[in-house]
């Protein structure tokens, strides 16, 4: 089941950046985030009344606070990030982020077998090569390196407090909801004061209705990706279920030679490779 999990959490979080990548491009990054983060907030919301999630509250939706603080600061990172370089080089620097919660599980008394050690080295190794070098044998700017890296330990500590924040399936709705209320919150202050300063400009006509759909399905996607990954990690090793769920630049770069029309190099192609006996190591292991 935690690998399962781990991988579907993979495909979710590839595919939700790299639509929050597309839309960065023609929109303020800190407009996507607050948007997409919005529609998701309706949607969980309505969950939770359906589910009978408030009687979960408690101490533990502290965590699932502080993810929201830490949020819209790694998204707005990352998007930017995105928008700046390459999603094939970009988006698999963000594996990095999985030294944070493997961090944790390690600090926890995790001890992951032989076989699990193998693959999670091959794993990180695939992903990272995965990315490849840019075509044309372009350095990709120090400011975009900056930027994915905050966003890499941003997203790296948000996954491991929302592990943290409930243990049921109705209390991770609640735990859901509410980081993402705070990523709102927080999100929506900073674009507030943006504005007002003439530092970030709202599209013509203001909301962009036009990218609606696209906007809904960033947000619903990337905590679909939060929830399945916090499944995984209460029903296995922190260490497994974060390295599996560590694939989604792959799924990105997939996504980019298919729409974009990036093709894929022979170092990139070497890597998607590992990545793939990487979680085939970690799922028998």
């Amino acid at each position: 089941m935690t690998a399962l999990f781990a991988l579907a959490t993979s495909v979710l979080w590839g595919l939700a950046d790299f639509g929050g990548g597309l839309l960065t491009r023609r929109t303020p990054a800190l407009t996507v985030v607050v948007a997409s983060q919005s529609i998701a907030v309706v949607v969980l919301g309505a969950v939770v009344l359906a589910t009978g999630g408030w009687s979960e509250a408690g101490p533990r939706l502290w965590f699932a606070v502080a993810a929201g603080l830490i949020g819209p600061m790694a998204i707005l990172c990352f998007y930017e990030a995105l928008a700046r370089g390459p999603m094939g080089v970009v988006s698999p620097l963000t594996a990095l982020s999985v030294a944070v919660p493997v961090s944790v599980g390690l600090l926890l008394g995790e001890r992951p077998g032989l076989v699990q050690v193998a693959g999670i080295a091959v794993a990180v190794t695939g992903v990272v090569l995965a990315g490849g070098p840019q075509r044309g044998g372009g350095s990709v700017e120090r400011r975009t390196i900056v930027l994915t890296l905050g966003g890499a330990f941003g997203f790296g500590t948000c996954v491991a407090l929302i592990s943290e924040a409930s243990t049921t399936v109705t209390g991770l709705f609640l735990a859901l909801f509410v980081q993402r209320l705070t990523n709102v919150v927080v999100g929506g202050t900073a674009l507030f004061v943006s504005v007002r300063r003439g530092s970030v400009a709202l599209p013509e006509g203001g909301f962009p209705w036009g990218a609606l759909l696209a906007l809904a399905f960033v947000g619903l996607a990337d905590v679909a990706a939060n929830g399945t990954y916090s499944v995984a990690a209460q029903h296995g090793p922190v260490t497994v279920a974060a390295v599996l769920a560590s694939l989604y630049p792959v799924v990105t770069a997939l996504a980019a030679r298919l729409v974009l029309n990036e093709r894929l190099r022979g170092v990139q192609a070497a890597g998607a490779s590992l990545a793939l006996a990487g979680t085939l190591l970690l799922a028998t292991g």
